[in-house]
């Protein structure tokens, strides 16, 4: 018997409806459904998001994989995690693992992929790719994300504002992921700059409880929750409206 498939699945950044349908197919195929679990040992939300798709007689295994930076802890998150589900893919099954927004964009399942492949080296991997959370951010506030030659800055966790100074001398859209933790920081260091107009700022993308902020002009006292992303347009692009733009853009 060959080894199972250890597939990636893009749950999106919070709507069901975002999944593919390559991921809905792959999702109600498998047996075995794996998914970071929260920190009350219970499934997080990328199992939220596909839990309308799964089918019956499914097993679910939720991983601990904390949200913590320091990387002797994430390693033996990732090398628990794939010795829990070597078996299984050893016994010719097939795994799906799925995480919120898109697995090739500052994703878990590139560390546990990596981690099981030490283990098997030959094991199959595939990806489905979906919908990350800045593209779901740029179409809440009806705004393309970039336009023409404009270059685009994601930055995934921001403890400088000297990394946000250098994003901005080069690239037309600047995205913080995350931006909750240096929020207060990033608020007024945009204020002093008179940028406050050129930033938006999304919570919960795609979920039932999302919130938009077109600007951030009176939220200096404002605290947005751990999914917050921010949106900057620094060489003096206001963001533009889908409705405003010209026809053929």
């Amino acid at each position: 018997m060959g080894l199972g498939t250890f597939w990636g699945i893009s749950a999106g950044a919070g709507d069901p409806e975002w999944l593919t349908l390559k991921a809905v197919r792959v999702l109600q195929a498998v047996n075995w459904v794996a998914c970071p679990q929260n920190a009350a040992g219970q499934p997080g939300l990328a199992y939220q998001i596909v839990r309308p798709w799964l089918q019956p007689g499914q097993t679910l295994l939720p991983l601990p994989l904390p949200f913590v930076t320091q990387p002797e802890l994430l390693q033996a998150a990732w090398e628990a995690a794939a010795e829990q589900l070597a078996p299984l893919l050893e016994q010719g099954e097939d795994v799906a693992f799925v995480c919120e927004g898109d697995v090739g964009l500052y994703s878990t399942f590139a560390y546990l992929a990596q981690a099981l492949r030490q283990r098997l080296p030959d094991l199959p991997i595939q990806v489905v790719p979906g919908v990350c959370s800045p593209l779901a951010a740029a179409a809440a506030l009806g705004s393309p994300l970039a336009l023409g030659p404009e270059k685009l800055a994601i930055l995934p966790a921001l403890f400088a504002l000297a990394e946000l100074e250098e994003a901005c001398a080069w690239a037309e859209v600047v995205v913080l992921m995350k931006v909750a933790s240096v929020y207060p920081q990033v608020w007024q260091w945009l204020a002093e700059k008179g940028w406050l107009q050129r930033a938006s700022l999304v919570v919960w993308a795609g979920w039932p409880q999302q919130a938009l902020f077109p600007t951030l002009d009176g939220l200096a006292d404002y605290r947005p929750p751990y999914f917050s992303l921010l949106i900057l347009w620094p060489q003096n692009r206001s963001s533009p409206r889908v409705a405003d733009l010209p026809k053929g853009s």
